[in-house]
């Protein structure tokens, strides 16, 4: 990446696989320190956090409910202890996501959704607020996801999540901009990574035929885009959302 992004401090949950280890690993790689955050898999995780440092990133492992008010107070409040203040926040960590009709649906999966992508994003936000407005800048970037442009179904409790997200995005960038914090989405489309590894091949191959690209996207690909938007190169641009899909959008 061309920005550097040293001197910041940069929070990403749910970032010990998939998507938000390779966000972890372009923002380390960038020069920012990274609190990489787990909750399950504790194993998994210190093999994550040492692939991490092998990389030349630095920063802290910390576990933590990425939905639990008290579990994200005390996660910001110790990442600060030891690195200063967290200046950028990527809000990543996602639950299983059933593809599910309506009538197989009940409120407390949507609900689960809705934790993850609105009131964790929400939380973090809220306990990171007052250090970004003293110092005049910050950077939020959700993670969401190509779904919402392209309606899938049946999967309406985490389409709807992440339209929520997006809009939740779009208000705060404007109640924000005045203290020099953008707020941004980055939408990867479908990703192979370790939760997909037993994905029926057939689906993989008829997605994989509707790429324009002609490839699969990788988490460096998401890495990069987030990096762009926590850069100092991206700071007139908030509200936005950016599909990471290699160009499998209707809008």
């Amino acid at each position: 990446m061309a920005q550097t992004l040293k001197g910041h401090v940069a929070l990403v949950t749910g970032s010990t696989t998939g998507l938000g280890l390779g966000i972890a690993k372009v923002l380390g790689a960038g020069g920012a320190k990274v609190v990489m955050n787990y909750y399950n898999d504790e194993e998994r995780a210190e093999r994550a956090f040492s692939e991490f440092q092998s990389a030349g990133g630095e920063g802290i492992l910390l576990k933590a409910n990425a939905i639990d008010e008290l579990a994200i107070t005390e996660l910001v409040d110790r990442a600060q202890s030891e690195l200063g203040a967290i200046d950028i926040i990527v809000p990543n960590a996602t639950p299983d996501q059933p593809l599910k009709s309506i009538e197989e649906y009940d409120w407390e999966l949507y609900q689960q959704m809705l934790n993850f992508f609105i009131k964790s994003p929400y939380l973090l936000t809220r306990a990171v607020l007052a250090q970004m407005k003293e110092k005049g800048w910050g950077r939020i970037i959700n993670i969401s996801s190509e779904v919402y442009q392209l309606s899938v179904s049946p999967f309406s409790a985490y389409v709807s999540a992440k339209g929520g997200q997006i809009g939740w995005t779009r208000s705060m960038s404007r109640e924000l901009a005045p203290h020099g914090i953008t707020v941004n989405t980055v939408n990867p489309g479908w990703i192979p990574t370790e939760r997909h590894e037993n994905d029926p091949q057939e689906e993989k191959d008829a997605y994989l035929s509707q790429i324009p690209a002609g490839r699969w996207g990788t988490p460096s690909d998401v890495g990069e885009a987030v990096a762009y938007f926590a850069s100092e190169e991206a700071g007139f641009i908030t509200g936005q959302t950016l599909c990471v899909n290699g160009g499998n959008s209707p809008w």
